[in-house]
């Protein structure tokens, strides 16, 4: 099939639509932007921006590094555009999925994790509960890193998306393309490998 024969079919589902745009609208502005139409493009990305911009700010928790991240996913959304196929998922799904994939590999690069500079710990008391405890803190985050490292990456990802980030196991079952009850195998064998590595 053609790129353009993919995307102009019609979508077997337009749930995910925006508010702002009808799914149809997209799918025509993503067939617009396949022959390099900056001006749809524009469109494209005024009506999705705040979905793109949410869904990342929900992985990342951080203004700066979601708005590098975002512009990332858009440069990847013009370049592959033509990847499109409206049997498979909703325009908005797609978008989102790629700003997914940019926001999880940028967690990958740069995990987040509590951090408090040398300055700010010099002015609290040392022999403190609350000093103790915050450098304790700091001690158990260390360690939980270190044990989801040696995760299978994607182990390590659902961990993530699953407890930090709240998802629910039938939107990680989407997600990674698995049944919920793969999902909830996975889950328990990745917790039960985090318990043995934190183990004292």
């Amino acid at each position: 099939m053609s790129n353009a024969s993919r995307l102009s079919a019609t979508p077997q589902d337009n749930s995910s639509s925006t508010s702002s745009a009808s799914g149809d609208r997209l799918h025509d502005l993503l067939l617009r932007v396949t022959q390099s139409d900056r001006r749809a493009f524009a469109q494209l990305y005024e009506a999705t921006s705040a979905k793109l911009y949410g869904t990342v700010l929900r992985i990342l928790k951080e203004q700066g590094r979601t708005d590098d991240v975002v512009q990332e996913a858009y440069v990847t959304i013009w370049q592959k555009a033509t990847q499109f196929e409206a049997e498979r998922a909703s325009p908005i799904a797609w978008m989102v999925a790629i700003a997914r994939h940019a926001a999880i590999d940028e967690l990958r690069r740069q995990p987040r994790a509590p951090h408090e500079s040398e300055e700010s710990l010099s002015h609290m008391a040392a022999d403190t509960p609350s000093a103790r405890e915050h450098i304790e803190y700091e001690q158990d985050a260390r360690r939980l890193h270190a044990c989801l490292e040696e995760l299978e990456t994607d182990r390590q990802d659902m961990v993530r998306l699953a407890y930090l980030d709240g998802w629910s196991r039938a939107d990680l079952a989407t997600y990674f393309e698995q049944p919920v009850n793969t999902v909830k195998t996975w889950l328990h064998r990745a917790l039960k490998q985090l318990k043995g590595c934190l183990a004292p």
